[in-house]
């Protein structure tokens, strides 16, 4: 009977693999009635014959392309599809326009998920595994958000068939509008709306799979204007003050400070405003900076510093100057109980395989991104295919999101999902084609069944839920509370278009 059993897990594991995507992993030993409750409950059912419809959505926010804050069409798509699956829904919460929150549900535990779906501005790129614009200076999903935000809908639609069973307990979907460089989720949990929560569960599409249980960095981005005197820069140039000079004297200063700050700090800017004729002395110059390190206390004083050495700029030039943060996140305060769930689920989900046309797909667009080695290519390959741990994720320790402010108003747990072919490094045109294909939509489908299993989880075992809180409480401390990095200030809903 023991060796017919393992031979009937074999069978199982691979039909699975043939099917596309892993489902669940053979059952450990004492676990196979939890296992297979799971495997036969209504989400999986559910999220097994939904292919195509989260293909559909997937590419529908793909096709608006839709920046920070204006992200109208694709919201409401997401909104109408919950509200056809029963979900009750608030939009314009936080006073965005396109943030939302979806019900389903009553009781107790009550698991939140969050969605994005602001695209890149000047990512325009059609589903091809070559670069050309579908419309040359468009927008375009160079993370994947187009794949996050469906992704986290379907994994809440799918628990709610479970609920709807009558199940006790409750899932939130939140939709967070203006992740890239908006920082849309500080200002939601600076008016309280991720109260009242027991569990946040969050990913990312990626070239891997693993879980992140890292802090990544806290960051600022801030904006610094100065203001000089035009005039003639042959015939009177005594008469002007360069708005130029000053930008370019504070980030002399600023290079300079780069060898006087924390190691795992980063700093990095761009001028947005110089000046429009060489004969002309600039009246007004502007330049954005991005302050990070994993301790946000450091970023606050880098960016003090950073302040006097604008003044000091503007003093030495004889202009003004004015700055705003544009936005504020928090490092993440992982949790390592729901990074345990998290990883449990991802490897029962398992690895993401390509069909024929896929693979050819993928193999194409790497080598039109300089990845031809053999060895290179099947090394990336295999790990769209299997889940990594922790240790080995050597990115999110170095990546900021709007996600980390979240993390201290509730216990999150974080994954990244392969849901791009392993080309390009991130914000590029080969995540917003592989990004847009059924690549893109493998990768989803895995992350909502990573969702679902671990909402199924914590609503059917209490103690897990108890152990992330007590952590939570224990790390975050009994004094915390939630200043904004960004202040009192409103959401800019005009940002991505200025740029």
């Amino acid at each position: 009977m023991k060796r017919l059993t393992v031979k009937l897990a074999a069978l199982a594991s691979c039909l699975a693999l043939l099917s596309g995507i892993t489902l669940v992993s053979a059952p450990a030993a004492g676990a196979r009635v939890k296992k297979d409750l799971r495997a036969a409950s209504a989400g999986v059912k559910y999220l097994d014959g939904t292919f195509a419809l989260y293909d559909s959505l997937q590419r529908q926010i793909f096709d608006y392309a839709e920046v920070g804050y204006h992200e109208y069409k694709s919201a409401e798509a997401l909104c109408r599809h919950l509200e056809e699956n029963g979900f009750t829904v608030e939009r314009g919460i936080a006073g965005i326009p396109t943030a939302f929150v979806a019900r389903f549900g009553s009781g107790s535990p009550v698991i939140g998920l969050m969605a994005e779906y602001d695209a890149l501005p000047g990512l325009s790129q059609e589903i091809l595994p070559y670069r050309k614009a579908r419309v040359e200076g468009g927008s375009g999903h160079g993370c994947g958000h187009n794949l996050l935000g469906t992704a986290a809908v379907a994994g809440a639609v799918a628990i709610s068939k479970y609920l709807a069973q009558g199940h006790a307990g409750t899932v939130c979907l939140f939709g967070c509008p203006a992740e890239e460089g908006g920082g849309g989720k500080a200002y939601m949990m600076r008016e309280g709306c991720f109260e009242g929560l027991d569990a946040m569960l969050d990913w990312h599409p990626d070239t891997q799979i693993t879980v992140n249980d890292k802090t990544g960095l806290a960051n600022v981005q801030v904006k610094f204007s100065f203001h000089g005197k035009s005039s003639h820069a042959a015939g009177a140039p005594d008469k002007g003050r360069s708005a130029l000079d000053a930008v370019e004297a504070f980030d002399y200063m600023m290079n300079l400070m780069r060898e006087h700050v924390p190691s795992d700090s980063r700093i990095h800017y761009v001028i947005t405003a110089g000046g429009k004729a060489p004969n002309v002395v600039p009246d007004f110059a502007q330049v954005v900076y991005y302050f990070r390190n994993p301790d946000r206390e450091v970023v606050r004083d880098i960016f003090n510093r950073a302040v006097k050495a604008a003044e000091g700029a503007a003093m030495g030039t004889g202009t003004t100057m004015e700055y705003e943060i544009i936005s504020g996140n928090y490092e993440r305060l992982p949790n390592q109980t729901l990074s345990d769930l998290v990883y449990k689920n991802l490897q029962a989900v398992g690895g993401v395989f390509y069909d024929d046309a896929e693979m050819a797909f993928a193999k194409e667009m790497m080598a039109n991104s300089g990845i031809t080695d053999p060895a290179a290519v099947d090394a990336a390959l295999w790990k769209i295919q299997h889940v990594i741990p922790a240790s080995e994720n050597k990115l999110s320790g170095w990546v900021s999101s709007d996600v980390g402010n979240v993390t201290w108003g509730v216990p999150t747990g974080s994954f990244r999902m392969a849901a791009f072919a392993p080309a390009g490094s991130g914000h590029c045109w080969q995540q917003v084609a592989s990004g847009g294909s059924t690549i893109g939509t493998k990768g989803l489908m895995a992350a909502a069944r990573v969702f679902y299993l671990c909402a199924y989880d914590l609503l059917n075992s209490p103690e897990t839920v108890a152990a992330a809180k007590a952590e939570f409480e224990r790390k975050r401390g009994a004094d915390f509370k939630f200043v904004p990095l960004m202040g009192d200030r409103q959401p800019d809903f005009d940002y991505q278009l200025r740029k």
